[in-house]
């Protein structure tokens, strides 16, 4: 399965088997986040075999079953926090699906204070993405159009759709898709339009429409 591919193959997995992660598919995700944290200067880490952060209430409440894996997006707080732990942790996501792994995104459902242990001084935490070997698949969800996330002038060109409709297929807070492309000429922007969650889902939103447009977005968010 290739990047692209797995753009399309990705949903949201909360039960998951007990099989663990290790061998090569542990080694190629550890060096994925290592090379996503000495691009970004994020703190990214992956944590095994640990059951405690989804556990009691809030895993019920978020539905999760055997989530004893996930990656913990860490960096020092700025204005581009959420927006790089969006961009790094969906490049993640998409390599773990091409190893045939499962995930799902977690911003609130979840102990922070067990992950918090992992923070060194200055740090903070954005988020969790459970992660391990689906015991079902997950589903696609409704998307908004084309049209409902787009401003243009003119005549779209291909690889401006192709890029969209990457981003219409990212996962985002309860699936609202709080974004908006803008096309002038050759130039494009992405602005996150308010809702919770937003810098996060920009940063994921603009790696899948990097991808599958070829065309590099700046990060550093806006928001409308």
């Amino acid at each position: 399965m290739t990047v692209l591919e797995a753009i399309d193959a990705r949903h949201s997995v909360r039960a998951y088997l007990k099989r663990p992660i290790d061998g090569a598919v542990r080694d190629a995700l550890q060096q994925e986040i290592d090379a996503c944290n000495r691009e970004s200067g994020l703190s990214i880490a992956l944590v095994l075999n640990e059951p405690n952060a989804f556990s009691g209430f809030l895993a019920h409440y978020g539905r999760f079953e055997n989530a004893v894996n996930y990656i913990a997006l860490i960096g020092k707080p700025g204005s581009d926090l959420y927006e790089l732990c969006g961009y790094y942790g969906e490049r993640l996501v998409l390599l773990a699906e091409t190893l045939g792994l499962n995930t799902c995104w977690v911003a609130g459902s979840y102990k922070k204070g067990e992950v918090k242990t992992l923070l060194k001084d200055g740090e903070a935490l954005a988020a969790v993405i459970s992660i391990g070997y689906g015991a079902k698949p997950g589903h696609a969800h409704k998307s908004k159009t084309f049209r409902q996330v787009t401003e243009t002038k003119g005549l779209v060109p291909e690889w401006f759709r192709a890029g969209v409709d990457a981003a219409l297929k990212a996962p985002t807070a309860i699936n609202q898709q709080r974004f908006r492309f803008v096309l002038d000429g050759d130039d494009v922007s992405v602005k996150a339009l308010a809702g919770p969650y937003s810098a996060i889902d920009l940063g994921i939103v603009k790696y899948h429409f990097e991808l599958a447009s070829g065309k590099k977005l700046l990060i550093g968010h806006a928001h409308e």
